[in-house]
């Protein structure tokens, strides 16, 4: 069973998991680390990124789920910015303008994986294309799977390779600043940061 299974098996913790409710952490970040489970480690750093996550249990959860980030932010009958021609149609019930317009009020995509190490968001040319981050819009909706969090970029790279052994996807990168409004020091400039809503479908 996965750690979020454990997190998020009782009723009560039900509730609170699909408002994106988190365990307590480690109470610093500078603390020595831990031999923890991939998944617990993924959710931390995310976490500490200022990503908000959404953990469904069922596919039928993961449109609640959305219903409700459209909800919050007031994103209805809202052109999105959306190059998956399969999410377009996993989600035509939301009577939303999706367009390669990268205009629109957010970006909704898949990834490639989801990284332990650093919480960050493995993304390539099968999500955006060739585009560069920073033409895209400052928020993002991100669906993935359990099964995408691996440990680090160097796995990241080998699954990328082997998924795609005729043609190797372009514009490899990753995003892991999820914090708008976060003061950046000398290490984080030239990187983008986008709010963003990752949700999270249970299929361990």
């Amino acid at each position: 069973m996965s750690l979020f299974k454990k997190i998020f098996s009782s009723s009560s913790s039900k509730s609170d998991a699909k408002k994106g409710a988190l365990p307590e952490e480690p109470s610093s970040r500078y603390m020595p680390e831990m031999n923890l489970p991939i998944d617990e480690r993924f959710m931390i750093n995310f976490k500490q990124n200022g990503g908000k996550f959404l953990y469904c249990d069922q596919t039928t959860e993961v449109q609640e789920a959305f219903d409700n980030i459209l909800l919050e932010n007031d994103w209805y009958e809202k052109n999105v910015c959306c190059f998956d021609k399969s999410l377009q149609h996993k989600f035509d019930g939301f009577n939303l303008q999706f367009s390669p317009n990268t205009h629109g009020e957010f970006f909704f995509a898949t990834c490639e994986y989801l990284i332990a190490d650093s919480g960050a968001i493995l993304i390539s040319s099968n999500q955006i294309k060739e585009k560069k981050l920073t033409e895209l819009p400052d928020n993002f909706v991100i669906l993935a799977s359990t099964s995408q969090i691996i440990k680090d970029i160097s796995a990241g790279l080998k699954g990328i390779k082997q998924k795609n052994k005729n043609t190797i996807p372009t514009n490899i990168t990753t995003i892991k600043n999820f914090e708008t409004q976060k003061e950046k020091d000398f290490l984080s400039y030239g990187s983008s940061t986008k709010n963003l809503y990752l949700l999270l479908l249970e299929d361990l």
